[in-house]
């Protein structure tokens, strides 16, 4: 080891700069996985011109990174402003700097803030005349939709570009810098580390090269210089495996989504992937009760009555249990809702029903139906004309039970999938009941 790379590794420790912090690109050359993205902003920056951004993507993909090359390249100040811990005050304070900086100097200031997602709307529309005047460059970042976090405003003045998780090749390509670069890096160490070693972290980073770089790191520290870095060092230092789930954010809606919408294509073996994923990253178990309370009615429905049953007893199995011991029974409900015959016949048919209470009059209850609980209430003809179901031959009256407006809707329309096939039949049989009712009561034509 020479005198330069010995000083160089001393001076980062003895800062205790984090290695995913001394491996950041020097330039946009250095960035990988990003290659769409960098290409349109290399195109921008060729022609001199910087718009407001905010980059949209999970943890560890690059958004910091490429907001300070950015930064350098146009040779602009670099403010970052954390949405979490400033207000409007501060936010305010900073761009008036900028205004100043701008007026004396020409010089632009590129403000980035993390977690845009986290500014409420006064903090947003605190940075919209600074935008409008050109005083400022925003670069904010985001881990959450911007369709949903930013207001129309500040939206409709700034590009969004999509960031995606690193790949594999990737991240393994940042591990092997950080193990090969002897200034910056691990390289002066003399590790031997496993090809195993290297996959493990890739598998658990999940496109997180910060991920990565952080389990490198402890994985050496472990090992000692010269020491060997095994796969194993590597889940002992992971401690349990990094889901990538975020219980607040976008991603918990994506996965649910792809739980449900598994289920309702009977998959099995995809709704099992993706409530593991759920509930190795934390999830609510009472949160997916509820959801397969809901999937159950939604999607089985009456094709299979038990679907419901399963869905309830699984809830029931939360609560007494919790997890870990509950996990089994989310699982065995999700396997069972996935090979249950489906329909939507009762969703549909709720549905309606509804539409039809909500865009037409109350209509009053038929008399027929109404209890004479007094006196004036059987003067007023309640419950004339009301029929004793049990009391008819047929055990079924010819007796109309919707207001006359409705008379001939139909809101439940049953399939021919697994239990509705005799829910149809049994439909078709109470139609001729009540047709031979009719015609009793009516006498022969």
């Amino acid at each position: 080891m020479n005198r330069g790379d010995l000083f160089a590794e001393i001076t980062a420790h003895a800062r205790g700069t984090p290695l995913a912090e001394r491996m950041r690109p020097r330039s946009l050359a250095e960035v990988v996985g990003q290659e769409e993205v960098l290409h349109l902003l290399q195109g921008l920056l060729a022609r001199g011109e910087l718009p407001s951004l905010v980059f949209w993507g999970p943890p560890g993909c690059g958004k910091t990174t490429i907001a300070r090359l950015l930064a350098a390249q146009l040779d602009a100040q670099f403010v970052s402003f954390s949405a979490v811990l400033s207000g409007v005050k501060e936010a305010k304070a900073v761009m008036d700097e900028a205004k100043r900086l701008r007026q004396a100097t020409g010089r632009t200031t590129v403000l980035f803030v993390d977690e845009v997602h986290r500014f409420n709307k006064a903090q947003q529309d605190a940075f919209l005349p600074f935008l409008e005047t050109g005083d400022i460059v925003l670069i904010g970042a985001t881990t959450e939709n911007p369709s949903f976090e930013l207001n129309r405003a500040l939206l409709s003045r700034v590009k969004v570009y999509v960031l995606k998780p690193l790949s594999a090749e990737a991240v393994e390509q940042l591990v092997r810098r950080a193990l090969a670069d002897r200034e910056r890096g691990l390289g002066a160490w003399g590790l031997q580390v496993d090809p195993e070693a290297i996959a493990r972290m890739v598998s658990l980073a999940a496109g997180d090269a910060r991920v990565a770089l952080t389990l490198l790191e402890l994985a050496a520290e472990l090992a000692g210089r010269k020491g060997t870095v095994s796969a194993e060092l590597v889940e002992q230092v992971a401690q349990q495996r990094l889901a990538l789930y975020d219980k607040e954010g976008e991603e918990h809606y994506n996965l649910i989504s792809a739980l449900h919408k598994s289920v309702r294509n009977s998959d099995p073996d995809a709704a099992l992937y993706w409530l593991a994923r759920m509930l190795e990253g934390g999830a609510d178990p009472r949160f997916l009760a509820r959801r397969l309370l809901r999937i159950a009615s939604e999607d089985v429905g009456l094709a299979d009555p038990r679907a419901l049953e399963q869905a309830a007893a699984a809830a029931l199995a939360v609560e007494h249990l919790g997890l870990p011991e509950c996990d089994l029974a989310l699982a065995q409900a999700v396997v069972y809702l996935a090979l249950a015959p489906k329909s939507n016949a009762l969703y549909e048919g709720y549905g309606k029903a509804r539409g039809v209470v909500r865009e037409q009059p109350p209509y009053p209850v038929p008399l027929a139906l109404r209890n004479p609980v007094t006196p004036l209430m059987a003067q007023l003809g309640y419950g004339e004309g009301y029929v004793y179901a049990h009391d008819t031959e047929e055990k079924v009256a010819d007796m109309p039970c919707l207001p006359p407006e409705l008379a001939q809707s139909r809101f439940y329309q049953p399939t021919q999938e697994g239990w509705e096939q005799r829910i149809r039949q049994r439909l078709e049989d109470l139609a001729q009941r009540r047709a031979r009712q009719r015609t009793k009561k009516d006498g022969p034509s």
